[in-house]
C-alpha cells in the first residue's frame, strides 16, 4: 500500500483516485482550495499530477518543498487549445511538461505515463478491443518500478507497459496528444489509446 496524493479532482483525477483506492492504497485528493495541494503532497509517498497541463508547472513549482524526495507521476499534457477546446498545439514545443517539471523540481523523481489515451482507459485498459500501451519516461529506475506497480493495480498487464527511457522521451508521448482531436472528430468521444503492435 502506498500513500498517494492526487492533484486535480476532475475526470482524470477522480477516476485515478477511485481506482487506486479500490486497489488498497491510501489516497488523498487535493481540490483547488488554498493549501489543499500542499497538505496532500506533504504526507504522500507518490504524487499524481492530474491538473490541466497548461497550468501544471506553475502549480507544482509552488509545491517544491513538499515534493522534495517524492515520486511525481505526471499524466497531463501541456497544450494550446483550439476554439473547440481540443488540443491544437503543444505549450512546450521541443520540450515537454515532463521535462519542464523535472528541470524545475530537481529533488523530485518525475515519471511521465498514461498521457497517450482517453482518460477512461487509464483505469480500464482491458476494456479496449486490443491491448493498449502505457509508456514510461523518467530518469529514476526505482521510481519507474514503483509506477509500474501502480499501473498493474490499475489493470495494466506488464507486457502492456513500455519504458522509453529518460524524461526527454516524454516529448514523443506528449506530442501524441495532437492525434486526439482528429480521432475524436472522426470517431466520436469513445475510449482509445496509442498501442504499439508487435
Amino acid at each position: 500500500m502506498s500513500m498517494i496524493a492526487v492533484l486535480g479532482n476532475g475526470r482524470v483525477g477522480g477516476s485515478l483516485s477511485a481506482a487506486l483506492t479500490r486497489a488498497g492504497h491510501e489516497v488523498t485528493v487535493a481540490d483547488r482550495s488554498p493549501g489543499a495541494a500542499a497538505d496532500a503532497a506533504r504526507t504522500a509517498q507518490v504524487v499524481i499530477n492530474a491538473t490541466p497541463g497548461a497550468g501544471s508547472l506553475e502549480r507544482l513549482l509552488a509545491l517544491q518543498k513538499e515534493l522534495e524526495g517524492k515520486i511525481l507521476v505526471d499524466v497531463s499534457n501541456a497544450t494550446v487549445d483550439g476554439p473547440d477546446g481540443l488540443p491544437a498545439g503543444l505549450l512546450h514545443p521541443g520540450s515537454s511538461l515532463g521535462e519542464q517539471l523535472q528541470e524545475a523540481l530537481p529533488g523530485t523523481r518525475v515519471v511521465k505515463t498514461l498521457n497517450t489515451m482517453l482518460y477512461t482507459v487509464m483505469t480500464a485498459p482491458g476494456a479496449l478491443a486490443q491491448a493498449p500501451t502505457a509508456f514510461l519516461s523518467g530518469e529514476d529506475p526505482g521510481a519507474k518500478q514503483v509506477v509500474r506497480g501502480l499501473l498493474e493495480d490499475l489493470g495494466w498487464h506488464p507486457e502492456w507497459v513500455t519504458d522509453l527511457g529518460g524524461i526527454r522521451t516524454a516529448q514523443a508521448t506528449e506530442a501524441a496528444v495532437l492525434f486526439v482531436p482528429h480521432v475524436i472528430r472522426s470517431s466520436g468521444f469513445a475510449p482509445f489509446a496509442v498501442s504499439i503492435a508487435r
